[in-house]
């Protein structure tokens, strides 16, 4: 057939169209499907206006119904979880830790700043005058530590104590500090008119001639001499509690309040002495004190709704909530405000004279589309937050949870704001008021009421709006008029064009110089309440026992030459430059002591380390430190062991962990000795990186987001905030904010013809600009109230959403108005073409000074 030979003609060389061909062909097709979708969104407008009840109810009643789903309301505690890396190599260190020294016993010497596993009670002691060792300060903490082991808790008809519920060591003996034993030798000296004895820091040396590290428990040491400390400030005691069943986990949590209250009675009885006391709980406590769900309910109706609909979700699938939803409901007014000021705005400039059906299905077709687009980018953006790949379980349960409320956002302005548009037309074709649903007199009746009446209760007539001056009532409206008589000109003017320049390099120079000063943020305090336990002890702590890290366990877990002259090298080149509690430098301190080489054979340096050195009851205490295997043939080997190191810091103490620990890792994968390190706080410690268009509006929006999150970075370091895990949930969240809200400007700039570039800048501003300032008055408002919570979570988030919004405005409002200016897409004058074949049956009006172009179709 004579179409077969064409076609087969044809289909080669469709392979090799030329370029501008395919430019046209996309081109093309970007139409046809732009043209489509807007089609499909008028249809749908037309058929939420045909059903205004059915849209309007539905909403409120899921609400209802999943709302009483708070029945079910349950809180993450489980901070860790919640904070910490899901995977990370300490967590696999801490396992492997676990399983060859359990933690229980380490609690005496290995723990962290702030969290610890199992039960404990904590304070730190001060002293208003004179040192913490002199004798009427320590006759005072010796008396509050026999307070504390006297708590009785009254449980089953008995009185557990201290005694009851503490861990024991090997002699079956409650584990205690001992900074207290040096205290103790004090008072027996003083009683005994004897000289005190010197005490050594941070390592000090104990009658019984055992070595202990008492950094983290005698602070604030401002002088160490030949004799010992010679003045300390403050002390830090420990109390550890067994968690061995859940029974006996009630029993230690009910000994932890008891124990607040204690201190809280000292602390009255002798104000002469601060006392910062600290629970294994305070961190779970302190952090959900941020957090009310119930705070994003007094949004506007309809993110309410939407916002009460995810919660219900989240209570029924078995959610638990966290102090970091507080910032949810927020990036939904974000994302719902500007939608529906959109959707206003287009109202507005519909003729009131059409059919309500026609006017809704307009707004439809006119703002849904763009909607749709940034909704479907906030569940790519959050939805990619919210998969398994995401190591921060924080981050992902947040970023799931906003999937949902986004989604259950964008249907509710679909459906219920649509329906309430349908209602409100209907008022005013009846001249109601769209608030007070009463008839508004007509002009002449409404200028003899009083003067707050006729401002309440005004609305423009047919009769009025027939004449020609008075057919633009949009333009009518104070912000329009603002924006279209004074902003627009003003921002494209040619003398101030040079100033928002100098501006924004201003703004680009303050947040590259807080960018480079960007530090990660793994501090638990930056989490929880302000002016709480947590606080105001980790100030405490930082003021008085900054001057040395935590401790750190040094963990050889393979069976080494211990005997062998190189490896003793190795193994005390690795630790040199810490403070140490090791056995191994110990044992061959012994060896030099007794005349014996530190190079024996493998059997005289075991037999000699077991049945000699670790008999002594001054390093009996080392026993804890070293696994020991038989092996078939009689032999013993060392199969594991552990030291304890300490190291020398100064203010920045929490990035000068961060390079030790990577060091330390890093040479743990070089060296010959198979060795490990680790602290219980290195969980939190992980870096959290182990965490349709037109081509020229994507580039515009790609570098408009550059540059917002490059200030958002910049100036949230420069207002004291880290790069934690709140900081980068808002970091996520102002992708979407800054293509949300500069995408209607810059589409309709990029995408207008006919008009220089000047003009259609203020044309976009115009119809856009408007939306933008009152979605940024509503957010603004809305995120005041968190200014003023108690919260350093909520803090973290205000800044960092106040930053965001601020900064995309400026961009939005000002940077981006300047530069679409004088940079590309080019704007080419057109002359306009008339058609040859004029038809006095259709006339097709375009109204070009919109950015939508609306086909009127009026029969001549």
């Amino acid at each position: 057939m004579v179409v077969n030979r064409r076609w087969e003609r044809l289909g080669p060389r469709s392979f090799f169209l030329a370029p501008p061909l395919l430019w046209l062909y996309s081109r093309m097709l970007r139409q046809v499907l732009h043209e489509g979708l807007r089609t499909s969104f008028y249809k749908l407008g037309h058929f939420v206006a045909n059903h205004p009840v059915f849209f309007a109810s539905a909403p409120v009643l899921i609400s209802i119904l999943l709302g009483a789903s708070f029945s079910r309301y349950r809180i993450e505690e489980n901070v860790e979880y919640i904070l910490a890396p899901k995977y990370s190599l300490a967590k696999i260190e801490r396992s492997l830790v676990d399983s060859l020294f359990p933690v229980n016993k380490s609690k005496h010497t290995l723990y962290s700043d702030l969290q610890t596993p199992g039960r404990y009670g904590r304070v730190i002691l001060t002293s208003g005058r004179g040192s913490v060792l002199d004798q009427h300060h320590v006759d005072l903490v010796l008396k509050l530590h026999n307070t504390i082991t006297k708590i009785q808790v009254h449980m089953l008809g008995f009185n557990y104590t201290f005694a009851h519920l503490c861990l024991l060591d090997d002699r079956k003996s409650c584990i205690v500090d001992d900074i207290l034993r040096v205290l103790e030798e004090l008072r027996a000296a003083h009683v005994s008119n004897r000289t005190a004895p010197p005490v050594r820091y941070p390592i000090a040396r104990l009658q019984d001639g055992r070595q202990a590290y008492i950094g983290h428990q005698l602070g604030g040491v401002l002088a160490v001499g030949r004799e010992g400390v010679r003045y300390a400030r403050a002390l830090q005691l420990s109390y550890y509690l067994q968690v061995l069943s859940p029974l006996n986990d009630v029993m230690a949590a009910r000994w932890e309040a008891q124990f607040c209250r204690t201190l809280e009675r000292y602390r009255e009885a002798h104000p002469e002495i601060g006392v910062y006391p600290f629970i294994s709980s305070s961190p779970q406590h302190d952090f959900q004190k941020t957090s009310k769900p119930w705070l994003g309910f007094l949004a506007l109706l309809t993110i309410s709704l939407a916002t009460l609909t995810s919660a219900g979700i989240i209570n029924l699938t078995g959610g638990k909530y966290n102090s970091t939803f507080l910032g949810i409901p927020f990036i939904m007014l974000g994302h719902g405000l500007l939608g529906t000021f959109e959707m206003l705005s287009s109202w507005r400039r519909t003729r009131e004279d059409q059919h309500v059906k026609e006017r809704v299905a307009a707004v439809f077709s006119d703002c849904m589309l763009p909607f749709t687009a940034s909704t479907a980018l906030y569940l790519v953006t959050f939805g990619i937050g919210a998969s398994p790949f995401t190591n921060i379980e924080a981050v992902r349960l947040f970023c799931r949870n906003t999937c949902i409320s986004v989604l259950f956002n964008y249907l509710y302005i679909l459906s219920f704001y649509g329906s309430n548009l349908v209602f409100t037309g209907y008022l005013e074709n009846n001249y109601q008021h769209s608030l007070f649903c009463r008839k508004v007199p007509k002009p002449e009746l409404l200028q003899q009421k009083p003067t707050w009446y006729r401002f309440l209760m005004y609305t423009q007539y047919n009769e009025e709006a027939g004449e020609p001056s008075d057919l633009r009532t949009y333009e009518s409206h104070l912000l329009v008029a603002f924006m279209k008589r004074y902003y627009c000109d003003w921002i494209t003017n040619t003398y101030v064009k040079p100033f928002v320049v100098l501006v924004y390099l201003v703004y680009v120079s303050f947040a590259l110089m807080g960018y480079l000063q960007v530090s990660e943020g793994s501090d638990l305090g930056n989490m929880v309440a302000t002016e709480t336990s947590t606080i105001v002890y980790t100030q405490a702590q930082q003021r008085y026992f900054s001057n040395y890290s935590p401790v750190i366990g040094f963990y050889i877990y393979e069976s080494i030459e211990y005997w062998n002259a190189s490896v003793q090298e190795d193994v005390l080149e690795y630790t040199k430059g810490f403070e140490r509690i090791s056995w191994f430098e110990s044992y061959l301190g012994y060896l030099r002591s007794v005349n014996v080489s530190t190079s024996l054979p493998k059997r005289d340096f075991t037999e000699r380390l077991r049945h000699g050195f670790l008999r002594l009851p001054q390093f009996l205490h080392f026993s804890d430190d070293i696994i020991f295997a038989k092996r078939a043939d009689g032999e013993v080997d060392m199969v594991a062991s552990r030291m304890f190191l300490v190291a020398k810091t100064t203010e920045n103490k929490r990035e000068e962990m961060y390079v030790l620990l990577d060091t330390l890792r890093k040479l743990s994968l070089t060296s010959r000795v198979k060795f490990m390190v680790f602290n219980p706080s290195f969980v939190y410690m992980d870096r959290y990186d182990s965490s349709v268009a037109d081509p020229l509006v994507n580039v515009w929006l790609t570098v408009t987001v550059a540059s917002v999150e490059f200030g958002v970075i910049g100036f949230m370091t420069l207002w004291r905030v880290e790069l934690d895990c709140i900081s980068v949930l808002c970091l996520i969240y102002g992708v979407n904010h800054a293509v949300d809200w500069c995408m209607p400007l810059v589409s309709a700039f990029a995408l207008g013809q006919d008009y220089t570039r000047t003009r259609w800048v203020k044309l976009a501003l115009e119809h856009h600009g408007v939306p933008v300032l009152q979605s940024y008055a509503c957010y603004g408002a809305a995120l005041l109230p968190l200014a003023a919570v108690p919260s350093n979570l909520t803090r973290t988030l205000f800044r960092c959403l106040f930053l965001t919004a601020l900064i995309t405005a400026f961009h939005c409002l000002a940077v981006l108005p300047i530069l679409l200016t004088f940079l590309p897409p080019s704007k080419k004058k057109r002359k306009e073409r008339q058609t040859a074949n004029s038809r006095e049956e259709i006339e097709c009006v375009e109204m070009a000074d919109s950015t939508r172009v609306v086909d009127q179709i009026t029969t001549v």
